[in-house]
Order: structure tokens, then C-alpha cells, then sequence
């Protein structure tokens, strides 16, 4: 536990009690994030497929080519990083639980 003084008062806070609430909002907004990624990435990929197949022009082909590579490798690293973080919340929260009961 840790002892804060607040104005007169002091209070046993403990790290899990402050942290706890940021993780669980952490945790709802990836468990939203992934779909909505998910299903952003492939309709803007599938208008940048219709616009490459719409395209006559050979520059203007090629421009909607690059837009689509780049997009797709977008959407790929947000995915990833979500997946990411969303795989390295709870390591994290176990590695601080355990260095604030040694601190104490």
C-alpha cells in the first residue's frame, strides 16, 4: 500500500486500485477497435479496388495501385499493433503488480 495525504486526510491507495479502471477502459476500446479496423480497412480496400479498376489512364492506374499497397500495409500495422498491445496489457499489469509489492 501506498500512504497519500490529501489535504488533512491520509489514505491507503493501493497501485492495483488506481491502475484498474484504466486497464478495463483500455481493454473495451481494443475489444472495439479490432472490428471497426477490421471492417474500415476492407471497405476503404475494396473503394481503392473499384477506383484501380475504374482507372484508364496508365498514371492514374498506377497512383490507385500505390494507394491501395499503402493502405493495406496500414490497415495491416494497426491491426498488428492492436494485437499487440491487446497481448501485452495483462504482461504488463502482472510486471507492475509484482515490482509495486517489492517497492513496498
Amino acid at each position: 500500500m501506498n500512504t497519500v495525504a490529501v489535504g488533512s486526510n491520509v489514505q491507503n491507495i493501493s497501485l492495483t486500485d488506481v491502475t484498474a479502471p484504466i486497464i478495463s477502459l483500455i481493454n473495451t476500446i481494443l475489444t472495439a477497435a479490432i472490428p471497426l479496423v477490421a471492417a474500415a480497412g476492407s471497405l476503404y480496400c475494396v473503394l481503392l479496388g473499384v477506383k484501380y479498376a475504374r482507372a484508364e489512364e496508365p498514371q492514374d492506374r498506377e497512383k490507385a495501385k500505390q494507394h491501395l499497397k499503402s493502405a493495406i500495409i496500414g490497415f495491416v500495422l494497426i491491426f498488428v499493433l492492436i494485437v499487440a498491445l491487446r497481448i501485452a496489457t495483462p504482461i504488463l499489469t502482472e510486471w507492475m503488480n509484482a515490482n509495486s509489492k517489492a517497492i513496498q
